[in-house]
């Protein structure tokens, strides 16, 4: 599904950080384990083709990233990549549904209002679909979140700190939420995180 083979990357004036080669199956959950600075951030926005000009390939279910146009690179990743990231980054003004549509809308997909109803059910969200997300709790609107992510139906979905904040807790919710989620709709999950209390729960641990 996800392999990352002989890759690096360098930011102007800085010094090119090099990953470990990896492959994460089909359906599996893996862990990006670093400290700040150890490149886990980057190489998770390399995975997802936020970032491009890396040398080496990564390929994600037989595709290597590197070899679509900017054009391609964008359809790519709106219908087979989902993000879950510490900052929701949702739209606070709009409802709870049309946050979640704005994902099929920016992906040129069709916006089904019957597969948000399954994953505001799934989500423990039922009720809130017309509510504002600066009206939400912290857990619900993360809870929205994860709900954008799923709603194309992606084959991966990329989660870049979404426990760091957390007390063990919350953060024992929102990593089984997640894994739940991935699993009972067969995406890929790959999180990368400092939060070495995930180690126990994730099957799968890139150390970078």
């Amino acid at each position: 599904m996800i392999k990352v083979i002989q890759s690096s990357y360098q930011y102007p004036g800085s010094v090119r950080m090099a990953f470990p080669e990896f492959h994460i199956p089909k359906g599996k959950h893996g862990l990006l384990l670093g400290d700040s600075g150890s490149g886990k951030t980057t190489l998770i926005h390399l995975m997802g083709g936020l970032l491009r000009g890396q040398e080496g390939r990564i390929e994600v279910d037989g595709v290597d990233l590197n070899s679509l146009t900017e054009h391609g690179l964008d359809q790519y990743r709106g219908r087979h990549f989902g993000f879950v990231f510490q900052k929701n980054h949702l739209m606070q003004s709009l409802t709870v549904e049309n946050n979640i549509l704005s994902a099929p809308f920016f992906a040129g997909l069709k916006q089904v209002r019957q597969e948000v109803d399954a994953l505001l059910r799934d989500l423990g969200l039922e009720g809130k679909r017309h509510a504002r997300i600066q009206d939400l709790s912290h857990g619900q609107a993360q809870r929205v979140s994860i709900a954008r992510a799923l709603i194309n139906k992606p084959t991966v979905i990329l989660a870049d700190e979404p426990t760091s904040a957390l007390d063990d807790r919350n953060c024992d919710k929102v990593i089984t939420l997640l894994m739940d989620a991935c699993s009972s709709h067969g995406a890929t999950l790959v999180v990368a995180t400092h939060d070495q209390r995930l180690k126990a729960v994730m099957p799968l641990t890139i150390q970078l």
